[in-house]
């Protein structure tokens, strides 16, 4: 990168701040910018404003909304009965493309990780125990990521939710331990939906 070009700099470090971009991916994206015509980069500049503004979190459930209630949680259609719990946003939108589940969500934003200073109070514990204390629960799917940090917090919520007399199953994972699950295909999604179990 040219030592004179401070702002493209400072975009690919911007870049660079983003999960999963590395330095020569964020540069690339810095130079690809700065080779859109203004109109283009205006636009691009003007969505990440308008979602920053206008995205929020869902009143309930946590997901990603721009009204007081998600999509989901406003559906009547829905069994608000059953709580399906995942980390990120993305994992959401994976069991939706199953088609199979018919419950409702609740996003945590991230998982118990001691280690990288996440606790309970980092991530929506407090909404979720409220909607079960609220009373109409009746199970509670733990659909956290089968690495050490989304066992850890699906064993740590399973300990919270007991208490309820609410019944608390975990995903039957025919996904590799350790993996994402918003990067696991329909079929096995389904498959670990169907074979879940109680904790």
């Amino acid at each position: 990168m040219a030592q004179g070009a401070t702002a493209l700099k400072k975009l690919a470090d911007r870049f660079a701040r983003m999960p999963g971009i590395g330095r020569k991916t964020a540069q690339r994206m810095a130079y690809y910018i700065t080779s859109l015509p203004k109109e283009e980069s205006a636009a691009l500049a003007q969505a990440i404003l308008d979602a920053s503004r206008k995205v929020r979190r869902c009143s309930v459930c946590c997901d990603l909304t721009e009204e007081e209630l998600c999509p989901i949680c406003a559906d009547e259609r829905r069994d608000h009965g059953v709580i399906c719990v995942v980390e990120q946003p993305q994992d959401l939108l994976a069991i939706e493309r199953t088609r199979d589940y018919r419950g409702v969500y609740h996003v945590l934003h991230g998982a118990i990780s001691p280690l990288d200073g996440i606790g309970p109070d980092q991530i929506t514990v407090k909404p979720l125990m409220a909607r079960i204390a609220a009373g109409g629960v009746t199970e509670v799917i733990m659909a956290t990521d089968s690495d050490t940090e989304g066992e850890t917090t699906a064993l740590y919520l399973s300990r919270l939710i007991k208490p309820f007399g609410v019944k608390v199953t975990r995903l039957a994972y025919g996904i590799p331990v350790g993996s994402d699950l918003q990067y696991a295909d329909e079929i096995t999604l389904s498959r670990a939906m169907e074979g879940r179990r109680e904790l």
